[in-house]
């Protein structure tokens, strides 16, 4: 079993004692994010979990936490998003020097090889031209290849309500969008695409896109996998197969995994983040956080049956 912590909020950031209490009571709490009376219980004990994929823009108050997990022989890794957007586009992140320095200490403690850099998304916009993320993306390049061996990069998605969101915090300021997925931006995306392959031949990363519909592969990017099953067994060296994930978006390479966390809990409210979608649901959601519960939000009493759930699947193709 593969545990996602979190697609849907930033647990190491804002939830690292919960999460370690889950850790040592051995199980947590899933509850349907458009059904709250629909609740499943998962095991975290060791012989029931694979790995654990880390979902974040600061792994610091995770940090003190590590040992324990590995004494408790927990295999985990990160995808550490690093950006170089100002507060328009990302308003609660720590600084970014600060980011920097946490990332490349949490590679001097657990290796290169499980951290991810995530330069994710890329957003064309009048302040954030195909140029400046270029030079950004060299920037961050040159001072974390000794964090990383990999960077994994999207182009933002204009759909859904993180659409409107982007829109209604950039009004105001004369940022104007573009939509680099865009036939008649063909160009800019070329150009994007390839600078950030450059970059990366220089500085000895491997490159990747994430849930990409656009074919990279002639320019030689490759379509990834955040939670990556060949990843995993590479890391951890587990001689097994893992299902691709029903769930995400068919140009998603994910493997299955079970995610621990809820939407519209992520106190960073990036304004492009598909995971806080409504923001006056925010406050109140983390007012229903509590440590000791079995689920990020809200309390629940009763017995709930814990699953140990086979993700693997036997004589499959490699993901």
């Amino acid at each position: 079993m593969i545990i996602s912590a979190s697609r849907r909020t930033d647990i190491p950031a804002f939830y690292a004692e919960w999460f370690m209490q889950r850790v040592r009571e051995g199980f947590f709490y899933r509850v349907n994010p458009f059904n709250r009376r629909q609740v499943t219980g998962f095991s975290l004990k060791p012989e029931d979990v694979d790995a654990i994929c880390f979902w974040t823009k600061n792994q610091q108050p995770l940090m003190k936490h590590l040992n324990e997990l590995d004494e408790r022989s927990l295999n985990y890794y990160f995808q550490f998003t690093l950006n170089p957007y100002d507060i328009n586009f990302e308003p609660g992140v720590p600084p970014l020097q600060d980011r920097i320095d946490t990332m490349i200490e949490l590679a001097d403690r657990i290796g290169r090889e499980r951290v991810v850099w995530r330069y994710d998304p890329i957003i064309l916009s009048s302040a954030t031209p195909a140029s400046w993320h270029l030079e950004q993306a060299e920037c961050l390049a040159a001072l974390l290849r000794v964090a990383t061996g990999r960077v994994v990069f999207s182009f933002y998605d204009f759909y859904g309500k993180g659409q409107g969101r982007l829109h209604k915090a950039l009004s105001g300021t004369g940022i104007t969008l573009e939509d680099i997925t865009l036939p008649e931006q063909a160009e800019a995306l070329d150009l994007v695409a390839r600078g950030f392959k450059a970059i990366a031949d220089r500085y000895e990363l491997q490159i990747f896109s994430c849930s990409e519909e656009v074919e990279l592969a002639h320019i030689g990017i490759e379509h990834g996998a955040c939670i990556d099953g060949a990843l995993i067994r590479e890391l951890f060296g587990a001689n097994i197969t893992f299902q691709k994930d029903k769930c995400q978006r068919e140009a998603c390479r994910c493997i299955a995994s079970i995610d621990m966390g809820m939407y519209n809990s992520c106190r960073f409210r990036c304004s492009y983040c598909y995971a806080n979608f409504n923001e006056g649901m925010i406050e109140s959601n983390c007012r229903k956080h509590f440590r000791d519960s079995p689920s990020l939000l809200h309390e629940y009493d009763g017995e709930i049956e814990i699953r140990r759930v086979n993700c693997r699947r036997k004589k499959q193709r490699d993901l």
